[in-house]
């Protein structure tokens, strides 16, 4: 068990200083790259991961709302980058969204889980902004 002491040296340690920057920088970048990517289709074509009843809903099509998206990602990418006490939490709330559209399409239900647990550490990081560490 560490001492009050230890916890305190452990608590300033270069490492844990580290954490929120490397967050930061992660839940920055990926969705601007992600953003990035609706517009140049490098990675992937987006619209697969589309939920069809959704797809069918809009008002416009697929593509024009991958772009609205793209749009959407390079924005909460910047928002971490400079206010991560922020943005943080509209990225948790932007995979928790995919995720939850995701599942219920019932396609890719791997990449729902996985942006699940990416909503976790960006969770993670808007506790860390707010210098939240406890429950």
């Amino acid at each position: 068990m560490l001492s009050q002491i230890e916890l305190n040296q452990t608590a300033t340690s270069p490492a844990t200083v580290s954490v929120p920057q490397v967050l930061r920088l992660t839940y920055g970048l990926v969705p601007i790259v992600a953003g990035l990517d609706k517009f140049t289709h490098l990675l992937t074509d987006w619209s697969a991961y589309l939920n069809p009843a959704l797809v069918h809903a809009l008002p416009f099509s697929a593509g024009t709302f991958m772009h609205l998206v793209g749009l959407i990602e390079i924005v909460a990418g910047v928002l971490v980058l400079f206010r991560p006490r922020i943005g943080a939490w509209v990225v948790m709330a932007w995979l928790l969204a995919v995720a939850a559209s995701l599942l219920a399409s019932g396609h890719y239900l791997d990449v729902a889980v996985r942006d699940v647990v990416m909503a976790i550490g960006a969770w993670a990081l808007a506790r860390l902004s707010t210098g939240g560490q406890h429950s």
